[in-house]
């Protein structure tokens, strides 16, 4: 074998080892940048999913001392559960969180309610507040059971 043939080889040589080098350092590098975004997500959607359960407990604590309304309540810890434990919704005693937001998410709220004729309001509210005196004890129930669930 010729001396230039076998320079020539091992020239290509170093330079598929040279490329394949800059690709590996490349991929090495997206591949560490990757996991510190999974790494990033998770600790957002850790810190997301607890701030979720700090609001599930503030409103059940909110129940307890009468501070708000329970169909709003409902509602909202409603919503919170279907992100964070959606399967405790059909649990005793916390199906009745369910069940409220059933009978009453058919009713505007916000600024549809202002736009709605104060007569039917008044009949909305007056179905509301039956439906919340009905319930009463089992929000409650569900309230202080949901406040000392442990959710991890």
């Amino acid at each position: 074998m010729p001396q230039w043939l076998q320079w020539s080889l091992i020239a290509l040589g170093v330079v598929a080892i040279v490329v394949l080098l800059v690709f590996i350092t490349r991929r090495a590098s997206q591949l560490r940048e990757h996991r510190r975004q999974q790494a990033r997500q998770r600790a957002f959607q850790a810190e997301r999913r607890q701030n979720m359960v700090e609001s599930i407990r503030i409103l059940a604590m909110a129940i307890e001392e009468n501070q708000v309304e329970y169909s709003e309540a409902c509602l909202r810890i409603k919503g919170l559960l279907d992100h964070v434990a959606p399967d405790l919704l059909e649990q005793t005693p916390y199906q009745v969180f369910l069940e409220i937001h059933d009978s009453i998410q058919h009713m505007p709220t916000h600024r549809a309610r202002q736009q709605t004729d104060s007569h039917f309001v008044r009949k909305m509210d007056e179905e509301r507040f039956a439906l919340e005196k009905q319930h009463a004890d089992a929000i409650r129930r569900a309230a202080t059971a949901i406040r000392h669930h442990n959710f991890d």
